[in-house]
């Protein structure tokens, strides 16, 4: 079948701007084809308006540069300064209402730029450490806020963990690029720095501020430093089968507790240097963080199974019953960290439900969710004084909670009232404890604790006795 002739190359035709009247462009036609006409005088009914306009803009210009002043972190550590014409005044920090039923005040600590990754008090309450995935490491001011130092040599890594010493001096932060960094407190100096093969999950200092603990990613270990020399007393590889989430000292700096994604929490000796228990499937899923009580027998435990748990760490037994008890209920998420009061009242909470829950120890409850954070909390903290609760989250802000007056609360007095609680008081502490925690018949004078501690003291007593010493000897 013969094709058809080509079709001739059609050329495409220029489309006609039709000419429109210039009264109908009006003025744009006018500059576009012509010098506009000289001697052209703007009406003054115009000019001032246009000038009260821009004089009624003037106060927002400065309001708004003076609000990105503050919100800068590198000038947080220093209010903006005023002309002396100028009338208005700098907003003062106020503490905010956390929730009309609770009524907790708290104030947020606004200079990060990523996730606030650890938290923690220092120089008496008066003072904060805090670290973050934006590589630095940061002291506050508690009470107004505000950032007092940068740490020098911040690491080039996002920092995964801080620590401080018993007397404030010293810091210690663990970072994704694999170094353990020791800071002065007061100078902001580096006092040394040690780099590891491998990711440093988790820092610690001890209690006596002799040694610094950190868990390592790949050998599933722990490694143990002399603070002072910057030698490394012991290396323990393989110490989980998996990696290890977290570390920390008892209140003695003599023993280690470690727990790790496959769900078991190891006990260290540092003395004898080696393991003096093991709890297999502590959890039902991994563990995340752990925290001892300020006496050492206890240790909390939390997980990525939304519950939390407290052990007694003399006998490895889980207390199931009486004041320690599975803690449930408190968060609808995972729960990231942990921490007791001093005085052991109470214990804190952070999960990935952007909540921090306070729980009464005694009863195994949840006596108040603190709500207000846009994002997980990563790290939360207690003052000395027991008033006072910091949370780091990561949606760049840390938290400063007043829970003083907690017992007033109208939610609080309700759930005890619900839950049946009879309070009475320690003879030997002098601490309220509740009567109803103890499932026998006998009536007690002292708290859970203090008779925890007078029968760990009796078994001492009987299985250190001299015959013994000396058939041992």
């Amino acid at each position: 079948m013969a094709r058809p002739p080509p079709s001739p190359q059609r050329i495409p035709r220029r489309r006609k701007i039709p000419n429109f009247p210039e009264r109908a462009w009006g003025w744009r036609t006018q500059a576009a084809t012509q010098e506009p006409p000289r001697g052209h005088k703007v009406p003054w009914g115009a000019l001032v308006r246009a000038l009260g306009h821009f004089r009624k803009s003037l106060p927002d210009i400065r309001r708004r540069e003076r609000m990105l002043n503050t919100h800068d972190p590198v000038s947080l550590d220093r209010l903006p300064r005023l002309s002396e014409d100028q009338d208005e005044e700098v907003p003062e920090i106020n503490w905010g209402d956390h929730q009309p039923l609770s009524k907790v005040p708290y104030k947020i600590l606004a200079g990060h730029e990523h996730t606030v990754s650890s938290c923690h008090f220092c120089v008496d309450d008066t003072k904060i450490i805090s670290a973050s995935f934006d590589r630095t490491v940061k002291l506050w001011d508690a009470f107004d806020g505000i950032v007092i130092q940068d740490f020098e040599q911040s690491p080039k890594a996002p920092v995964i963990e801080c620590s401080i010493t018993a007397d404030s001096k010293r810091v210690v932060a663990s970072s994704y690029d694999k170094s353990v960094r020791v800071w002065d407190t007061e100078t902001g100096k580096l006092l040394w720095k040690v780099r590891h093969d491998t990711f440093v999950l988790s820092c610690k200092f001890s209690p006596d501020g002799k040694y610094v603990v950190s868990a390592l990613d790949l050998d599933n270990g722990i490694c143990i430093m002399d603070a002072k020399d910057i030698t490394t007393v012991i290396h323990v590889k393989r110490h989980h089968r998996r990696s290890i989430t977290a570390c920390c000292f008892d209140p003695e700096s003599r023993r280690i507790a470690s727990v790790s994604l496959d769900r078991c929490i190891k006990i260290w000796d540092v003395t004898t240097q080696s393991t003096l228990f093991t709890i297999k499937k502590a959890h039902l899923n991994a563990i995340s963080n752990c925290c001892f009580t300020f006496s050492g027998h206890f240790l909390c435990t939390t997980s990525w199974d939304k519950s939390l748990k407290i052990w007694n760490v003399h006998t490895g037994d889980f207390r199931n019953r009486g004041a320690c008890v599975t803690l449930m209920q408190g968060h609808e998420g995972s729960v990231s960290c942990c921490h007791f009061a001093t005085d052991n009242s109470y214990l804190i909470s952070g999960g990935l439900d952007n909540t921090v829950a306070i729980w009464d120890v005694g009863e195994g409850y949840r006596k108040l969710s603190l709500k207000g954070h846009t994002d997980w909390v990563m790290d939360v903290s207690v003052s000395s004084s027991n008033k006072w609760i910091l949370s780091a989250s990561k949606d760049k802000t840390m938290r400063l909670w007043n829970i003083e007056d907690i017992d007033e609360i109208p939610m609080v007095i309700n759930s005890k009232k619900a839950m049946g609680v009879k309070m009475k008081q320690c003879k030997q502490c002098d601490k309220p404890f509740s009567t109803e925690s103890d499932t026998s018949s006998e009536i007690f004078t002292k708290c859970m604790f203090c008779r925890k501690e007078e029968e760990d003291d009796d078994q001492a007593q009987v299985s250190f006795s001299p015959q013994d010493n000396g058939q041992a000897d």
